[in-house]
């Protein structure tokens, strides 16, 4: 086993690319977070990203994104998820 790490090439910062990406600071229910988790643990695939792409799906379609259009959005994820 090495007594020494030789960090001289290393850079200090974020290890995981943000290109494109913006971070937000939101809240949100707790049941709905759990629900979104869960789903995301179904499917295998991070709680985040099942977010990202649902609010993608909708604002693909014809309504605006707006705080209501979330809502609903939220709502309709909850029920299909059984939440």
């Amino acid at each position: 086993m090495k007594n020494e790490s030789d960090f001289s090439n290393g850079k200090q910062g974020a290890v995981l690319s943000t290109k494109n990406k913006t971070r937000v600071t939101m809240y949100l229910d707790n049941d709905v977070l759990d629900a979104f988790r869960g789903k995301a643990d179904e499917l295998g695939k991070g709680y985040q990203t099942l977010i990202n792409e649902t609010l993608r799906e909708r604002i693909t379609g014809s309504e605006p994104v707006d705080a209501k259009a979330i809502r609903k959005i939220i709502r309709e994820e909850l029920k299909r998820t059984g939440t």
